[in-house]
């Protein structure tokens, strides 16, 4: 079995690598590609050789390849994953900093930061796909690059390549679950989309449970360590209780926006502090002097600051549930196909899902209240306006996008804004011009 990584320069591909490791009995990877860029060079050259003595110190029968060349990397592949940034981290830094300067949510995957992302992502990660499409056909795309929603919806609806997305949040509800009962023989029942997900349902011996336990399960999530890069600001108890439904992390942007907003802009400082991307920077070049070290052959326990816990579980949970059949349960990006009656089938949401050698089956949920429909309603039409922005290039698409956004201030400043970060993020859009 032969699988790609695209973005192999990360420094999050360590995870990858271990879960590979601790899953090759089941998992028999034979090779391994690690693509980059040139100008992730070092970086791939880095964590390349740390990805080889992982593997060597493990003794097991698998291959590490490092490449720039994508295309040799894909032929006859296996599974891809993909977990790049289009303008490194100097670009999620931009994307945060100016929506804040004009006292805007400043984040990487929501509001214009994400918006920003997805312009700059889509089109390479179709790039790739047609890639695919010659040279490795049958093979699966396994998305974890973000807006995920939005990247892995590109590829399903653009693209004949088999594409699951994925993120690591859900993963921290089923944690806390799994913490609140003492037990991890429970189904959790998640419905909605990537980064605006909801627990539907707990299923635990022989009843959904979330009703009446609803109230514990938000007492646990204030009480445990949630996602590093959201700020574990409480949930109000009665809020989601009416709701019906336990909202994943990122829904604080949403449903507690000011004290989000509030949060960032005392951290930014009028623009002499740090961002959240800042910090990843600072805490990726203690972690590259770490992977130098030529006696290192583990991962590092400080990865764990950058974020990102769980994704070796998530992603190699995946792959190995779709090459086995073993009709997993997980929680995936996939396409609606009904499953969200108010969407389109098309629609890529995000949802529990029997995995199989033919792909996600997502699970039927209770209709959603019509209040948690609309928001989704919304934000799926903001999603695919912005993909449409991102391969048409077309102005007036991405400010109808951004108008639709709760998180961007609406009139002159989007436009403004908008400019701005065209302007700032020039290298990476060549099909935008602004406008004044």
């Amino acid at each position: 079995m032969k699988i790609v990584t695209i973005g192999g320069g990360s420094s999050y591909t360590p995870e990858i690598i271990e879960g590979f490791i601790n899953r090759h009995k089941n998992l028999p990877v034979s090779e391994i590609w690690l693509v980059d860029i040139e100008a992730g060079k070092k970086k791939l050259e880095t964590v390349g050789r740390l990805a080889q003595r992982m593997v060597e110190k493990a003794g097991i029968n698998c291959k590490v390849h490092l490449t720039l060349n994508r295309r040799e990397a894909l032929k006859g592949a296996s599974f891809v994953t993909t977990q790049f940034r289009v303008g490194l981290m100097e670009a999620r830094i931009l994307d945060e900093r100016i929506p804040l300067s004009h006292g805007m949510i400043g984040q990487e995957t929501n509001g214009f930061g994400g918006f920003m992302k997805a312009l700059r992502t889509i089109p390479v990660i179709l790039d790739i796909a047609k890639d695919m499409e010659e040279l490795c056909p049958n093979a699966w795309l396994i998305n974890f690059t973000n807006p995920s929603s939005m990247v892995t919806e590109a590829v399903q609806r653009f693209s004949k390549i088999k594409c699951v997305g994925l993120c690591n949040v859900p993963i921290y509800l089923v944690k806390t679950a799994e913490q609140m009962l003492g037990d991890s023989n429970f189904l959790l029942h998640c419905v909605g989309m990537n980064h605006y997900l909801w627990a539907r349902h707990l299923y635990y011996k022989g009843n959904d449970i979330l009703p009446e336990k609803l109230a514990d399960f938000v007492r646990t999530t204030n009480e445990s360590e949630q996602v590093r890069n959201v700020k574990n600001i409480p949930w109000d108890v009665n809020f989601v209780q009416h709701l019906g439904m336990m909202p994943v992390s990122y829904h604080r942007y949403y449903y507690m926006t000011e004290q989000m907003l509030e949060e960032e802009l005392t951290k930014f400082d009028g623009g002499k502090g740090k961002t959240r991307g800042q910090e990843v920077k600072e805490v990726e070049e203690k972690l590259f002097k770490l992977y130098e070290d030529p006696d290192l052959a583990v991962k590092p326990k400080e990865l764990e600051e950058r974020g990102g816990t769980y994704y070796s579980d998530a992603a190699c949970d995946l792959i190995q549930a779709i090459y086995t059949n073993n009709h997993q349960i997980m929680i995936v990006n996939t396409q609606n196909n009904g499953t969200l009656p108010f969407l389109p089938d098309d629609a890529t949401i995000e949802t529990s899902a029997m995995i199989t050698d033919a792909g996600p089956i997502p699970l039927k949920a209770t209709a959603l209240p019509i209040i948690a429909q609309t928001e989704l309603h919304i934000m799926k039409t903001f999603e695919r306006l912005t993909i449409e922005a991102a391969i048409s290039g077309n102005y007036d698409t991405a400010i109808q996008a951004l108008t639709l956004n709760p998180l961007v201030k609406k009139g002159e400043i989007t436009r403004q804004v908008l400019n701005e970060m065209i302007q700032a993020h020039k290298a990476h859009l060549p099909k935008w011009q602004v406008r004044k």
